[in-house]
């Protein structure tokens, strides 16, 4: 009973760092869904070109976001070893700067050549020419983002997440005035279409990084980090740590995007009622994973101060309170697909009429396999946090390449050609794929005592 007290102090601590960031998750998937809105006010040529170019962007966005995950546990577990240090989190936090520049100026070398690689993979000429022109006026925003993200990444270590939220829904309504402006000629500015939806997305990660700094400069408690004083000052040992942990946690959730761009292509070659179909499951099933994946952010932190404390009660508990809050979840979203699959895709589109009827039969169907995984999915994400936290990312990113690419790519393509199974086949290899992901990290984190992954113990309950 003397340990109940400490279980309840995590489980608010868990719940005052994950609800901000689960929000925060929420306020920029909600900037995406806003410019396509208005990229498809432009026409279904602009709104075409601009899902391929952003399509690229991401492919390699996701790689960068890895890198920049990892400054999260390596600040926490100085943070937890000692808790008024400065030095440590600010050198941390500076090669992570660094680290942004270079990934960055490496990315837009490639994405300046998206036309050519677009059409190099077969896309129609026109089309290719135009998303190029977009990429070229968005990729600028890339910097600035990781920026955002890796001060996102300082603010929950601080366990203040909530500075992140104010941001990211005042970059909501920015984002959405800069599109209007730039894409439509408001405010007497002149109408730039496709190429004015870039340049938007990229004044509003600058306002979102700048409100972000004005915030650093100003509040008392982070004031004396002076985060970007002496940015120039070299870490070297610091800056390839933060590659060793970052490439591994960059590989392996480019990884699980891959499975999903591939996932896509698959199901366009049983035509375009079986990709609407998977689309309207897939939006469901991402909105319902945004809350395991700020609570395995939360883990991340909690268990990476643990680990600089040396706790491993900390350990324990900031890890199972993440994972049981997640199956919580994950279980109410499992329930809810399953007995409301006709209710959630008439959202979407009515299954009355004559030309959806098709769609919304497959994509009920598809909601009973995303239902089904939903538990796994969280499971994979929060245990993945919590690894991430005892700064162990070089196992989950094998588990994820075998996984993935045998399991989810091989095992679903398997089921959809050779046994007839067509899109449904590769929803079973999605949630095959999910699930090997999810036993393995799960089985990781139960032996971490055997496989010494924890700290030497320093006598914390």
């Amino acid at each position: 009973m003397r340990f109940a007290p400490l279980w309840r102090a995590e489980f608010r601590a868990t719940q005052r760092l994950a609800l901000p960031l689960i929000l925060t998750n929420l306020s920029l998937t909600l900037i995406g869904a806003t410019d396509v809105v208005m990229i498809g006010w432009l026409g279904a040529n602009e709104l075409a070109a601009a899902s391929l170019g952003s399509s690229l962007i991401m492919t390699t966005v996701i790689f960068c976001m890895g890198l920049i995950t990892a400054t999260a546990p390596m600040m926490a577990s100085e943070r937890g070893r000692k808790a008024h240090s400065v030095r440590d989190l600010r050198r941390t936090f500076r090669q992570g700067l660094w680290v942004s520049v270079v990934i960055s100026s490496l990315v837009w070398l490639v994405l300046w050549q998206t036309a050519p690689i677009l059409r190099m993979l077969g896309q129609n000429e026109d089309l290719a020419s135009l998303a190029g022109t977009y990429v070229r006026a968005c990729m600028w925003s890339i910097l600035p983002y990781l920026w955002v993200l890796l001060i996102r990444n300082f603010l929950s270590v601080m366990e203040r997440p909530g500075w992140s939220l104010v941001v990211g829904i005042a970059g909501v309504f920015v984002n959405a005035g800069c599109n209007y402006a730039l894409m439509f000629g408001g405010f007497g500015l002149p109408a730039m279409g496709l190429v004015g939806a870039g340049i938007g997305s990229v004044l509003a990660n600058l306002f979102m990084l700048l409100a972000m700094m004005a915030i650093l400069r100003m509040h008392p408690r982070f004031r004396r980090y002076s985060l970007f004083g002496r940015w120039w000052r070299s870490d070297w040992a610091r800056f390839r740590t933060l590659w060793k942990f970052g490439v591994p946690i960059g590989v392996a959730m480019a990884l699980e995007d891959a499975i999903f761009i591939v996932a896509v292509m698959m199901m366009g070659w049983f035509g375009p009622n079986t990709l609407a179909a998977h689309a309207i499951a897939l939006q469901i099933g991402s909105i319902a994973f945004m809350v395991p994946l700020g609570l395995a952010q939360a883990a991340t932190v909690r268990i990476g101060i643990g680990f600089g404390r040396q706790d491993h009660g900390l350990i324990r508990r900031a890890g199972w309170t993440a994972f049981f809050l997640t199956i919580a979840f994950m279980v109410g979203m499992a329930l809810l697909i399953a007995t409301q699959r006709d209710l959630l895709v008439s959202l979407f589109m009515s299954a009355e009429h004559p030309a959806h009827s098709e769609i919304a039969e497959l994509a009920v169907s598809f909601l009973g396999i995303a239902a089904l995984i939903q538990i796994a999915d969280g499971v994979q994400v929060v245990c993945t946090g919590m690894l991430r936290g005892l700064h162990d990312t070089r196992w989950p990113m094998i588990f994820a390449f075998s996984g993935y690419s045998v399991w989810g790519i091989g095992f679903g393509a398997w089921l959809a050609f050779a046994r007839g199974w067509e899109g449904l086949g590769i929803w079973v290899g999605l949630g095959s794929g999910i699930s090997v992901v999810a036993l393995l990290v799960l089985g990781r984190w139960l032996l971490r005592y055997r496989l010494g992954l924890l700290p030497a113990s320093s006598g914390h309950n």
